[in-house]
């Protein structure tokens, strides 16, 4: 997919003008410049990979849309998107030449009904493009204005990597941040950006349990185990909210779900949505959102407390959790996304300045931000922001050492060949994140924890890859090989 702001095939028409028209109190752009901390002298930036949840949506379902709650069932917040322009083929006008198709896209109810800016269920909305631009003019400001290390115009298309999830919330959202990183009058003709999309079968940006029987066995297992764990906890809250979802209880296996209270919850808030006061009590959200996460993420995790528990899945499966479930459910979910990265950033420090490759922005979803970090054992327990974001950032070492050390030395076999010392460093949610797989001495830069060694990160994301993927994801795993 190739990224033009005058035609595409189904992009929107974006100018800066008409994307600075979604205009909210909410606006904010999550990553902040002013918290970024520079990296200590003798180590230069050489790559950088960033992981970034879409912006702002509408629920992917309705809920809490009749009284008491009175949370909207139809969400008006989508005018900037139902322009369209598209490019159509038109074989008897101009010697084949493409032309364009000027159209207006809109939502129309069950009864026939319809209106302008109505979203469709889980759209981006107009705040969700305000902030994906925004975060992709502060890509800008810090690694284009304040660090240099991105130019100022782009010259050469290779130098910059975009890929998306097959879905139009990421899609479009992506189509916003480039937009602000590199806007058309800061392209090259010859330059402008693809953005590349997978099929569904070979999509790694987040746990793809619709391609992998196994991790969906494994993933329900740990989502029943939740719900044993922790409805006892939902309860008190019985009495503050069933009054807003038909007198039913609040369960994780409830009708709607915890997570399907949560999610609306959420969107309501970052669109400045009244919600009732009992959702904006802490104490309420905080229970709601522990049990979610459990539910969602102690798959990839070690959870002590589902140690010894045991649940029926079928008649002839007995599920237990255990910390090998939680390695199997890393590798399925995460350990191709972790291959791809650490390969590509192998490949950069292999090859330097030859590898013209210095920016690539994934545009995902919150189980993909979530998944990593709980892989990578620095997750907080907190669901992702809207727009929230991971960054991998490689360095190269430019101060010379007379020789290697002996962890390097038994590392060697993942270096292509010896060279300068390098470095990662991923952030999340504005902070630098200490690896615990990098803790040991020798597998981080000295004095400095959050810069793990390229060789110890590699060593870790090589033991979650999995050796053959369609084999690993037959329903009864790796025993079956």
């Amino acid at each position: 997919m190739r990224i033009s702001f005058l035609e595409s095939e189904i992009s929107q028409h974006y100018t800066e003008q008409n994307v600075l028209m979604a205009e909210s109190p909410k606006s904010y752009s999550p990553l902040d410049i002013g918290k970024y901390s520079v990296a200590p002298s003798g180590l230069e930036l050489e790559q950088v990979h960033i992981y970034v949840r879409h912006g702002e949506r509408t629920p992917v379902g309705v809920r809490l849309a009749g009284p008491p709650a009175n949370l909207p069932e139809h969400w008006m917040m989508c005018k900037t998107a139902r322009r369209f322009q598209a490019s159509v083929n038109a074989p008897g006008i101009g010697n084949g030449m493409d032309e364009f198709q000027q159209s207006r896209r809109v939502v129309e109810r069950a009864d026939g009904t319809h209106n302008e800016s109505q979203c469709l269920l889980g759209e981006l909305t107009d705040l969700g493009r305000k902030s994906t631009y925004n975060f992709g003019t502060s890509l800008r400001e810090l690694y284009v204005e304040r660090l240099g290390f991105l130019p100022d115009s782009l010259q050469n298309a290779e130098a910059v990597y975009f890929r998306t999830t097959n879905v139009p919330r990421t899609t479009e959202s992506l189509q916003q941040i480039v937009h602000g990183l590199y806007p058309s009058s800061k392209c090259h003709p010859e330059a402008i950006p693809s953005i590349f999309v997978r099929n569904g079968r070979d999509e790694n940006l987040l746990g793809n349990a619709g391609s992998c029987k196994r991790l969906e066995i494994l993933l329900i297992g740990f989502a029943q185990a939740a719900a044993s764990a922790y409805n006892h906890t939902l309860e008190p809250l019985d009495k503050k909210i069933s009054r807003y979802i038909d007198g039913h209880p609040v369960r994780i296996d409830g009708k709607p779900r915890a997570s399907g209270i949560l999610d609306t919850i959420r969107a309501a808030t970052a669109h400045n949505i009244k919600v009732p006061s009992e959702f904006e009590e802490k104490g309420v959200i905080d229970i709601i959102e522990k049990a979610v996460v459990a539910e969602w993420f102690a798959g990839c995790e070690i959870v002590f407390q589902f140690r010894n528990l045991t649940l029926p899945m079928n008649d002839s499966l007995t599920w237990k959790l255990s910390t090998d479930k939680t390695e199997e459910v890393r590798r399925l979910g995460m350990g191709r996304l972790l291959d791809d990265l650490s390969t590509k950033m192998q490949h950069k420090a292999a090859h330097g300045d030859k590898d013209p490759l210095k920016i690539l922005v994934h545009s995902t979803h919150d189980t993909a931000l979530a998944g990593l970090a709980s892989t990578l054992d620095v997750f907080d327990d907190k669901w992702p922001q809207f727009t929230s974001s991971i960054t991998f950032e490689l360095f190269k070492s430019t101060s010379v050492k007379n020789g290697l050390s002996i962890f390097n030395n038994l590392m060697s076999p993942f270096r292509s060949k010896a060279g300068p010392e390098h470095y990662i460093r991923m952030r999340y949610q504005n902070k630098n994140m200490v690896l615990p797989l990098c803790a040991e001495e020798g597998k981080h830069l000295p004095g400095s924890p959050e810069f793990c060694t390229l060789t110890a990160f590699r060593e870790r994301a090589k033991e979650l890859t999995p050796v053959d993927f369609v084999s690993e994801c037959a329903p009864a795993g790796r025993n079956s090989l």
